[in-house]
């Protein structure tokens, strides 16, 4: 059993900069793809990043591209999700989510992740 509790969240305004953290207890996240999902109000949760085990490997959502970094600490048994240039349409919660795998692929459905964490809510005002 995987008990994953993210933080960082907040309101801030748009064009900020925000880094959620994850910090995952019960077993070594080394054996997890980890990634982080969005729920936007009265949208469904979707992956907006992922990392691989050994972290070598990333997915950024396309709307997202080139403000997001996702990088994780084996060792600290954490992971991060930096989020620059905030936008509203940003807004939403975020969770941090563990994919138990044997290989470096990446998964992007929510249903291929394992355990999760309660989110963190990101408001973001214009």
């Amino acid at each position: 059993q995987v008990h994953l509790v993210e933080s960082g969240g907040g309101l801030v305004q748009a064009g900020a900069s925000l880094t959620l953290s994850c910090a995952a207890s019960g077993h070594t996240l080394s054996s997890f793809t980890m990634g982080w999902f969005r729920q936007a109000p009265g949208k469904e949760r979707a992956l907006v990043a992922a990392i691989s085990r050994n972290g070598e490997g990333t997915y950024h959502v396309d709307s997202m591209k080139g403000r997001l970094t996702i990088s994780r600490d084996n060792a600290e048994n954490t992971v991060a999700l930096q989020i620059n240039s905030l936008k509203p349409e940003d807004t939403g919660v975020y969770y941090c989510a563990a994919d138990w795998t044997f290989t470096q692929n990446i998964h992007i459905h929510e249903s291929d992740y394992d355990y999760w964490g309660q989110g963190t809510q990101v408001t973001v005002s214009s």
